[in-house]
């Protein structure tokens, strides 16, 4: 007798059908054979489902089992197929009759039939949706993660024999309630507030810039200044996510198996990989390819603390993301495309002692070594870091001075504004979707140069002031631009249709003073 149960398999980041075809024989010795490149862990899955099936209630066919998932040229991982491989021998061996031909299963099996948790399910819920699908079986610990989709019936599987009983209308598993989009799309508390950082009213001004443009940005300045603080703060004035990027992120967190059992990720994700970090860990990769912290920072920071500690090749591979805003990882297996739409956030010190400049401390390292450190960062690298900023130590009288004295913005003031820079920049991009653009763009960071000449149109007086700079800062092609889409932001955040010249002149402020060519 011959089966067939609708599974999925997860390809980078989106899932692609899988067909799990399963044939018992009449004739030949008792044997259990799964085929269709499986891993490890699938081939596994033959003691589970045998284990699951008997500890169920049912019968284990003592026959010539043969399970084919096809297609037969894509590599199978994980457990996933352990529920559908489990329900196709049921069917086969007539101990359920039901027509599943509308349905997609998932889930990892334990040996006594309770369904685990299974990574990658709300990529493959949407699968099933866009395949006109009517119904979902997943893992009742995972059923929050797919909630979220509407139009499809998802229902919560503790256990196989649930399952067969509900097949068989002897006991009903009720679908899953659609959870409503702005009920989960809430504020949300943070640790830090910027009103608890006292002075450095320069760097907060970038960060404020930064956060609403999705600019890069560098701090330097000795220890202690506040660099890592700031950055951390950072979160805490950023934009909310819209329901399409928490989409697009809730995606990357199902599949690297750190979703933590919410039903979507609204918080802008907020990466810091130490400098000790790989090549792979951070750009991404394996035999089978998956998500680096780059992926895992997509709309939202990646915060890189001693940037000149990283190996020079591991700081070298971030430059290729930086520009497209997606990641190729190539193996023998196959390729795959993963997004890493990050905002770049780098603190470093100015030399290996860290007070090289510094009017409090002496510096004690030769100018060799200051040289040498410094160039720990390649020109190109540095070239596409949007803002950079000194971050001098903060003064003593700032630092011992009564707070109430000192009318500091709270992060929740600063975020109002960043959300109408941001909202500004969505209804603006909005036409290069009409247009028929592949890429969504929410950010002027983002912005390509024809996107550039289309949305930053700049007075004579504003090129003449750009035109100056080009030659007394020797700025770059890629500097110039960048500085435009930097006056950009600072006009959004003046709610300023026009860019005018006093925008352009403190976009040229966050240049460094030297350019790399």
């Amino acid at each position: 007798m011959l089966s067939k149960v609708n599974s999925s398999a997860i390809v980078g980041l989106d899932a692609v059908p899988v067909e799990v075809e399963v044939d018992i024989a009449s004739q030949g010795l008792p044997s259990f054979t799964i085929v269709g490149l499986p891993d490890k862990a699938v081939e596994e899955s033959r003691e589970r489902v045998r284990s699951a099936i008997k500890n169920s209630g049912a019968d284990f066919p003592a026959k010539r089992i043969t399970v084919n998932l096809a297609p037969a040229d894509l590599p199978k991982e994980g457990p996933s197929y352990d529920l559908p491989i489990a329900l196709g021998i049921l069917l086969a061996s007539e101990q359920l009759k039901v027509e599943i031909d509308d349905a997609l299963f998932l889930g990892e099996l334990s040996l006594d039939g309770r369904l685990r948790h299974t990574n990658g399910i709300l990529p493959q819920v949407i699968m099933a949706k866009n395949k006109k699908l009517k119904r979902v079986f997943i893992p009742s610990i995972d059923v929050e993660e797919a909630s979220i989709l509407d139009g499809i019936k998802i229902y919560p599987v503790p256990s196989l024999v649930s399952l067969f009983r509900h097949l068989t209308s002897a006991e009903e598993i009720k679908p899953q309630k659609h959870i409503n989009i702005n009920s989960v799309l809430k504020d949300e508390d943070f640790d830090l507030d910027m009103n608890d950082i006292k002075g450095q009213e320069q760097a907060k001004r970038a960060l404020e810039i930064a956060a609403a443009g999705a600019h890069n940005i560098l701090l330097k300045g000795p220890p202690g200044a506040g660099k890592t603080m700031l950055a951390r703060t950072l979160p805490s004035i950023l934009p909310k996510l819209t329901f399409d990027e928490a989409l697009e992120v809730t995606k990357i967190y199902s599949i690297s198996g750190l979703l933590d059992k919410k039903s979507l990720v609204i918080k802008r994700p907020f990466r810091s990989p130490h400098h000790t970090t790989s090549h792979i860990g951070l750009i991404g990769g394996g035999n089978v390819p998956k998500p680096g912290e780059i992926s895992l920072a997509h709309r939202g920071v990646l915060f890189l603390d001693e940037f000149p500690e990283f190996p020079r090749h591991v700081l070298e591979a971030l430059r290729q993301p930086m520009e497209d805003g997606d990641i190729a990882i190539s193996r023998s297996k196959g390729r795959v495309l993963f997004p890493s739409k990050f905002m770049l956030v780098a603190a470093q010190n100015p030399c290996p002692c860290g007070f090289y400049g510094d009017k409090t401390k002496e510096c004690k390292c030769n100018l060799n070594q200051i040289l040498r450190y410094q160039k720990r960062v390649s020109g190109p690298m540095l070239d596409r870091i949007d803002i950079h900023l000194d971050v001098p130590a903060v003064r003593t009288e700032k630092l011992v001075s009564n707070e109430k004295n000192l009318k500091i913005e709270s992060s929740k003031e600063i975020r109002r504004r960043v959300q109408k820079a941001r909202d500004m920049q969505i209804k603006r991009f909005k036409s290069l979707g009409k247009k028929g653009q592949n890429k969504k763009i929410t950010s002027n960071a983002e912005m390509s140069t024809k996107g550039v000449k289309e949305f930053c149109a700049l007075s004579s007086e504003s090129l003449e002031i750009l035109r100056l700079a080009v030659e007394r800062m020797n700025l770059s092609a890629r500097s110039y631009f960048r500085t435009i889409k930097i006056a950009r932001t600072i006009a959004d955040l003046e709610q300023s249709l026009k860019i005018k010249p006093v925008h352009i002149a403190e976009a040229l402020q966050y240049r460094p003073k030297q350019e790399s060519i």
